[in-house]
């Protein structure tokens, strides 16, 4: 990225300029038009370069690509700017979980799980995950992760937090996350705790509806906010904004758009001095009630510095310049906003300037993409002892696996939410290619795959693996099992074709099936989903049965 000594004075900039800077706009990581995967929110390259050149934006948000693709992606964009952005990423998994390539690690749930067996190795793990999605982030250009998630997941039934939270009370909540800071502060990345005040007890996805939490103050205090204050006493860069109205507080808005929520409680009751930042303003829950141009005034105006991914984003800057003028924000909030930006800025860019003071900050290129830094041995090892030591695994001494008289054809079914949106899955990856070298012909299932008779006393019987790819679904409203896997997994039982079940993903999904299995049905449970993940739940799986 572009490397200062000082920052530009903010008080050169005009109004709308200044303005411009409080936006973050969503842009896909990979670099040709052509393969943008989300046209409805990712620009094609001449209005991005527009928003950033010309508008100046202060930040861009991005999905897709490789780990090489981004960093190419991260240069092009401060090669735009006049003024360094912030770039930043949803990496609560690590860079890999967006970034191919890079390590991926499994959800923060499952550190939750190490923890009860050891809360110190947890703690060590939660560490690890911070310092290594830092170094890789900030290797190809973010230097904004957006992480850790401090929400505390009490309800089984969320569709939107699930395996995102380290676990569902607030101690465990706040240990985790903490540690995760402490690692992520080893380098010079900012960091956001989300989603304020919590957004752990729900069971609607604000990506599509408003959920309504009817809890009282004392209740927040017990539980949700806890993890926040630990999160701002270890010296976190920014808390996001939860989509969630809470009457007992504000009956009129959302906490995103709320200032007894974003001034009252986090900036003056809770002392927090960093950035307040919205979660993405597209969602359903605010684009679809507020508008376009409207949920963003009535953020800024709330108490929010940062505005991320809103609909419009040279219509937000325009209504929320109207605002100021006709005196309904004072422009002193936005000189306050400003100023924290650009502290936040200042952090990320001086940090990396140490050593390169030669040349004035205009003329110095973009520090140097960094691969060899990502998916380290190291960390790639961190990643599989977390994976093994949050498994849950049932062996019985007498199982269906290898029975003798069980002879071929056998079938390997694998269930997702949507085969079309599954990258971490194809013909190499452990969940095909393993199954296939045991003798097992696949058949991949989704929620679009049309329904099909099952017959309980099929002709053409099967011992069958079921692969089961199921945790929390944004933008779908569900925290559990699809129809198809719930039809496959009854239908399987009953036709007494079930050999063995893997469960990628949910916990609560794998809690629903172990009351129904048989005694001789192994299964493994794993948090991850990723393609290490698929090659240790799978030999794990093989080796529960003698050959």
């Amino acid at each position: 990225m572009s490397m200062v000594t000082a920052l530009p004075d903010w008080e050169t900039l005009s109004l709308a300029e200044q303005v411009a800077q409080l936006v973050v706009v969503r842009a896909s990581g990979y670099l040709f038009d052509q393969q943008i995967r989300y046209p409805a929110w990712e620009p094609a390259a001449a209005m991005l370069h527009h928003w950033v050149e010309d508008l100046g934006v202060g930040g861009v948000i991005l999905l897709g690509g490789s780990a090489a693709e981004v960093g190419l992606r991260s240069h092009q964009l401060q090669e735009w700017a006049s003024i360094p952005l912030l770039i930043c990423a949803d990496i609560e998994e690590g860079v890999g979980q967006r970034f191919a390539g890079a390590t991926w690690f499994p959800p923060p749930m499952a550190l939750g799980a190490l923890a009860t067996g050891s809360m110190e190795w947890a703690i060590a793990q939660a560490e690890i995950m911070g310092a290594v999605t830092a170094q890789e982030a900030l290797a190809i250009g973010i230097n904004w992760l957006l992480a850790p998630v401090v929400d505390v997941n009490n309800n089984p039934a969320n569709p939107v937090i699930n395996v995102r939270a380290f676990g569902d009370t607030p101690a465990l909540v706040s240990q985790l996350a903490t540690a995760f800071l402490r690692g992520a502060q080893r380098y010079p990345a900012l960091t956001c705790a989300k989603h304020f005040p919590g957004h752990g007890d729900t069971n609607t996805d604000s990506h599509l509806e408003l959920p309504l939490i009817p809890h009282a103050l004392e209740r927040l205090d017990a539980v949700e906010l806890p993890p926040f204050k630990a999160a701002i006493a270890a010296g976190v860069d920014a808390i996001m904004s939860a989509h969630l109205l809470i009457p007992a507080l504000d009956p009129d808005y959302p906490a995103t758009l709320s200032r007894p929520f974003l001034t009252g409680q986090l900036r003056q009751r809770l002392g927090f001095e960093g950035l307040i930042v919205t979660d993405a303003l597209v969602m359903g829950a605010i684009a679809n009630r507020y508008g376009a141009n409207e949920a963003p005034v009535l953020a800024v105006a709330a108490g929010a510095d940062i505005l991320m991914m809103p609909v419009d984003p040279e219509g937000a800057i325009a209504a929320i310049c109207d605002a100021v003028t006709s005196g309904r924000i004072p422009v002193e909030q936005i000189h306050a906003s400003i100023a924290r930006i650009w502290q936040a800025k200042q952090k990320v860019c001086t940090a990396q300037l140490q050593g390169n003071t030669s040349h004035a900050w205009e003329n110095l290129p973009p520090q140097p993409i960094q691969l060899e830094q990502i998916a380290q041995p190291a960390a790639l090892n961190a990643v599989a002892h977390s994976l093994r030591q949050s498994m849950r695994v049932h062996k019985p001494a007498a199982s269906r696996l290898h029975h003798p008289t069980w002879a071929t054809p056998l079938r390997n079914v694998i269930v997702l939410d949507d085969a079309l949106e599954r990258e971490f899955l194809g013909h190499h990856t452990a969940a095909i290619a393993l199954p296939q070298q045991h003798g097992y012909t696949l058949q991949i299932l989704d929620r679009h795959t049309p329904p099909i008779p099952l017959d309980p006393n099929p002709t053409n019987w099967q011992p069958t693996l079921l692969q089961l790819f199921i945790r929390g679904n944004p933008f779908r409203g569900s925290a559990g099992l699809n129809q198809v896997a719930k039809d496959w997994f009854d239908y399987l039982l009953r036709s007494d074709q079930l050999q063995a079940l893997v469960i990628y993903g949910s916990p609560y999904i794998l809690d629903q099936f172990v009351p129904q299995l048989p005694a001789d049905v192994p299964y493994v449970f794993c948090y991850g989903q990723m393609p290490q993940a698929q090659a240790i739940a799978l030999a794990t799986l093989f080796e529960a049965a003698p050959e």
